[in-house]
C-alpha cells in the first residue's frame, strides 16, 4: 500500500504541473510526418440528459443544434484530409454519437471517402443496444462500446441511469439482443465505486460474462481533484484501499478465453483486435469535433469547447483549436513508457530509435521504481513486459492520468466562460466536471 500511496502522489504532482494549457487562437493542425501512422478521434458532445458525473465536453440536444453542427464536423474533416492525412482506424465519442445514427453514417461514409478509414469504434448506452440501431448503422461500426458501468440496480438508481436505461437485467437483455451484430461488442464497467461489495463485482463480471460481450473494460473509479467534494456528495467518498483487491477479483475471475489487451481490458480471444483506448494503438492522432483532443509531435492540441465559436470558425474556413501545451522530452518519454506499458509492452529499440537514447538511461528514476517493485514480467535486450504486479501499477498511472486530463477539461470550459458571452456558453461551462470520469 505503500508504494500504491507513493506512485498516487507523484503522479498527481508531476501531473497538475504538466497539464496547463496554452490559450492559442487560429493555428492549424501541422502536416503529418510521412511514414506515421496516425489515428482520427470524431468528439459527437450531444446527450439527452446531462449526468452529473460526467466530465466529458457534452451538450443538452435541443431541437436544430445537431444539423449545423455535424456540417462543422464534416468541413473540418476535409480541412484535415487537405493537410494530407491518412486514417485506418476512426474512435467516434460522446456523448452519445448513436443518437444520430444517419448523420453517423453520412459522418462515416465521408471518413471512408477521404482517409480510406477501415476499421471504426463508436460508443454508446445501453438503450441504444437494439437490432434496429445496429440495422441503422448498416456494418459501418466494427467495434460498439457500451457504457454500461455497473449491473447493480441499486448503483444504477444512485447514478441516475435506473430510470434512463432499466435494471441490470434489462441491460443484459439488450446487450443479448445485438450479440454477432457488431464485430467486437464491448462494454465498460467501473469497479472501486463507494460501498461496492466483493459479491456485487462478482455480479457485475458474472453478468457481464453472460451478456454476450466480446470484450470487457473494467475502468478503475477515476476523480480529479477539482471534484472531489461533488463526488463524495453524490456518491460517497472514493477509497483507493480497496482499489487492488477488487482488481485482484478481476484478474482471477476472467476465464481463460479471455486475454488481456491492457491492464483493464479483457478480449476474447477469437475476436480482432480492437480496444478503447486509441491512444493504445497510435501515439499520434487527431480530434475532431468541439471538445476534441489531438496529441501530434509532443503537443497536445483542444478544440473550442464553445459550440457557437466552433462552428462558426469552422464556415470560415479555419480550424477551432484554442488550446496547447507543447512538451518537453523528458514528458514525451514519460508518456511513451506509460502508453506502450498500457499496451502490456515496450519495444526497447523502438523507444531509443524514437528519443536517440534507452529507457533506462532516458527514465533512470522511473525505470529503478518499477525495476524495484517487480513490475516487469520480461525485461531483456529487446522489450519490456508487464508482470501480475506491473498491471496494478499500471493501473494506478492510467487513473492518475486520465483523471488529471479533466483538469484540461476544466481550464476549455474557464476559457469559453471568460472569451464568450454567458449565452453562448451556457452549454459548455454548466456542472463543470460535475462528477467522476465515466468513459461512456
Amino acid at each position: 500500500m505503500i508504494t500504491e500511496t507513493i506512485l498516487t502522489a507523484t503522479l498527481r504532482n508531476i501531473l497538475s504541473k504538466n497539464l496547463v494549457l496554452e490559450q492559442v487562437k487560429d493555428i492549424a493542425f501541422p502536416r503529418p510526418i510521412p511514414g506515421r501512422d496516425y489515428l482520427l478521434y470524431v468528439h459527437i458532445p450531444f446527450c439527452e440528459v446531462l449526468c452529473p458525473y460526467c466530465s466529458f465536453h457534452r451538450v443538452r440536444l435541443e431541437q436544430g443544434m445537431a444539423r449545423p453542427y455535424f456540417e462543422a464536423l464534416q468541413q473540418e474533416l476535409c480541412m484535415i484530409a487537405e493537410l494530407g492525412y491518412s486514417f485506418r482506424s476512426m474512435y467516434i465519442g460522446g456523448g452519445t454519437p448513436t443518437l444520430f445514427v444517419q448523420e453517423l453514417n453520412r459522418l462515416v461514409d465521408l471518413a471512408q471517402q477521404l482517409f480510406g478509414i477501415r476499421e471504426v469504434s463508436c460508443e454508446a448506452n445501453p438503450n441504444h443496444m437494439t437490432p434496429e440501431v445496429a440495422d441503422a448503422l448498416g456494418g459501418r461500426v466494427q467495434r460498439m462500446s457500451v457504457g454500461v458501468q455497473t449491473f447493480d440496480d441499486r448503483v444504477l438508481h444512485q447514478l441516475a441511469r435506473l430510470e434512463r436505461f432499466g435494471g441490470g437485467e434489462q441491460i443484459m437483455r439488450q446487450l443479448q439482443s445485438v450479440t454477432g451484430r457488431y464485430s467486437t461488442l464491448n462494454i465498460d464497467l467501473i469497479f472501486n465505486y463507494p460501498e461496492q461489495s466483493e459479491a456485487s463485482l462478482r455480479r457485475d463480471i458474472e453478468m457481464a460474462l453472460a451478456s454476450g460481450a466480446d470484450q470487457i473494460t473494467f475502468y478503475p473509479l477515476m476523480t480529479s481533484p477539482s471534484v472531489a467534494r461533488a463526488i463524495q456528495q453524490v456518491i460517497g467518498r472514493v477509497d483507493h484501499r480497496r482499489e487492488a483487491h477488487l482488481y485482484r477479483v478481476i484478474l482471477d475471475s476472467m476465464p481463460s478465453d479471455y486475454q488481456l489487451t491492457t491492464p483493464w481490458n479483457f478480449t476474447r480471444k477469437r475476436r480482432q483486435h480492437l480496444i478503447d483506448e486509441y491512444i493504445v494503438e497510435r501515439s499520434d492522432y487527431i480530434g475532431a469535433g468541439s471538445g476534441a483532443f489531438s496529441y501530434l509531435n509532443g503537443t497536445l492540441l483542444v478544440n473550442s469547447f464553445s459550440l457557437a465559436d466552433y462552428q462558426r470558425s469552422l464556415s470560415a474556413g479555419r480550424f477551432a483549436l484554442r488550446g496547447r501545451r507543447t512538451f518537453s522530452r523528458l514528458q514525451q518519454m514519460r508518456y511513451r513508457l506509460m502508453m506502450d506499458l498500457f499496451g502490456l509492452e515496450l519495444d526497447k529499440q523502438s523507444f531509443q530509435k524514437q528519443f536517440g537514447v534507452s529507457v533506462e538511461l532516458g527514465l533512470p528514476l522511473e525505470m529503478a521504481f518499477l525495476k524495484l517493485n517487480g513490475a516487469f514480467a520480461v525485461d531483456d535486450a529487446q522489450k519490456l513486459r508487464l508482470s501480475r504486479r506491473g498491471l496494478y501499477l499500471l493501473v494506478i498511472m492510467m487513473r492518475e492520468f486520465f483523471s488529471n486530463i479533466n483538469t484540461i477539461r476544466d481550464q476549455a470550459r474557464r476559457q469559453v466562460a471568460m472569451m464568450f458571452p454567458e449565452e453562448e456558453a451556457k452549454n459548455c461551462v454548466t456542472e463543470l466536471a460535475r462528477g467522476f470520469y465515466s468513459p461512456d
